[in-house]
């Protein structure tokens, strides 16, 4: 395909994204079925302009002056640094290409600029979340948000069980791999620029034999913030799809006991394939939704990780579209979801043990909020402050926390080029 029609389509794919709520991967993959002389290289290039659209609606609307398809794919290619003559290049009207462009909006390419707009637009995140910005981070809720529309790198996770960083970082050299700046066990590949491919890491051999999965280097931070260690009994609350759950069971170098939980038997399928590549032995996998099991573990365990139901707030580099789906009333319904898996987590942990309290948001009301109130509810247990864990655990002098929290870390990418994570860890008091 010419670029020209590459714009076109990514106009053509975004409009039912917007105004029909479709999930963007879903019409990513719809459209590749309808029109199928498209080469993967033309996909991945399309997909790369749609969600990049995503990551700047706000302010590409804000300069162009229209919130249409057409309008936040020509900002978002003037964000990425395409010149007006290049942008004009594509837009033709010939060939499947959009139209030329108006003076209008020629003009308005020209003279790009986000001076004066208010914070949200800036920052490219909802305008009602913008308190909650500002709560979290003050003058530079800005910053904050615009990082969080950058496009992300693909961190990885060595299984230490079955290979070393060195071995993994060879097998992966073609990829540009780099170890990671605070994980012991993570490799980086940097995100793609312009219209380069997407690399489809989990293909690899290295990955096919159990030696990395695929996870944050922020994931990985809370993993080791745990201190789960050899022969500890230790409760994944909310597992999912084991991620966390499988670098507990590295950790503890197969020794002691994970149990990994969750309500929901479809966010957990993924995880027996996952542990029987990993090689991880020590993981009892409870039958999803059965409370009965975890009331008989009540007390037992050493450490209990709660990586929380959340808006997801702190993965929109990854998932851009989230931002602008989310509304207060799913908002409100996470808080409630928090609370609940609070209340079952504090009856978990054992006398001198600890619960660590994770999401993958940056907003207060999920986050440092809910430990408040867990605190307050359960005068039994008390926080310890990050820095005394990530000096025990990582080693080193700790990072700051991006809210300036001495108690909590809150990680985010214009921080410490992570996806957004909270943690809390609190002890129960003998």
């Amino acid at each position: 395909m010419r670029p020209g029609a590459r714009v076109a389509a990514a106009i053509e794919i975004l409009d039912p994204i917007l105004h029909r709520h479709q999930p963007v991967s879903l019409e990513l993959q719809s459209w590749g079925k309808a029109h199928r002389f498209a080469g993967s290289g033309d996909r991945n290039a399309i997909g790369h302009m749609v969600y990049d659209a995503l990551r700047h609606k706000a302010s590409s609307a804000h300069v162009l002056g229209s919130d249409a398809p057409r309008a936040l794919v020509l900002g978002a290619l003037r964000q990425r640094g395409l010149s007006v003559a290049e942008i004009s290049a594509m837009c033709t009207g010939a060939d499947h290409a959009p139209d030329a462009l108006s003076d209008d909006e020629a003009a308005r390419l020209d003279a790009f600029s986000l001076d004066g707009a208010p914070p949200h637009v800036a920052g490219d995140y909802p305008e009602w979340l913008h308190p909650s910005f500002e709560r979290a981070f003050g003058d530079r809720a800005a910053d904050e948000g615009r990082a969080l529309a950058r496009r992300a790198p693909a961190d990885i996770r060595v299984n230490t069980l079955k290979a070393t960083r060195e071995k993994a970082l060879k097998a992966l050299a073609d990829f540009g791999a780099v170890e990671t700046k605070f994980s012991p066990v993570g490799i980086r590949v940097p995100a793609p620029v312009g219209d380069a491919r997407t690399p489809n890491l989990e293909a690899e051999a290295a990955f096919q034999a159990g030696w990395c999965e695929i996870q944050d280097e922020g994931s990985q931070i809370v993993a080791a913030l745990t201190g789960a260690g050899p022969r500890m009994q230790v409760l994944d609350l909310c597992a999912g799809a084991g991620g966390k759950t499988l670098a507990l069971g590295a950790a503890m170098q197969n020794t002691g006991q994970i149990y990994a939980y969750d309500d929901d038997k479809h966010r957990l399928k993924p995880i027996f394939d996952r542990i029987r590549r990993a090689g991880v032995r020590n993981v009892q996998i409870l039958k999803a939704g059965d409370e009965k099991a975890l009331d008989q573990l009540a007390g037992k365990f050493d450490c209990v990780l709660v990586d929380a139901p959340c808006t997801g707030a702190g993965t929109w580099r990854r998932r851009p579209d989230a931002k602008w789906r989310l509304r207060p009333h799913a908002l409100g319904e996470r808080l409630k979801d928090q609370q609940a898996v609070l209340a079952r987590a504090v009856q978990m942990v054992k006398r001198g043990g600890r619960l660590v309290y994770v999401t993958c948001s940056i907003l207060p009301e999920e986050n440092g909020d809910q430990i408040a109130a867990c605190l307050a509810a359960h005068p039994d247990f008390r926080i310890v402050p990050y820095g005394d864990v990530w000096r025990a655990t990582l080693g080193g002098e700790p990072p700051q926390s991006a809210d300036g929290s001495a108690e909590h870390l809150v990680l985010t990418p214009l921080q410490h080029d992570t996806d957004g994570f909270f943690i809390a860890i609190l002890e129960r008091t003998s």
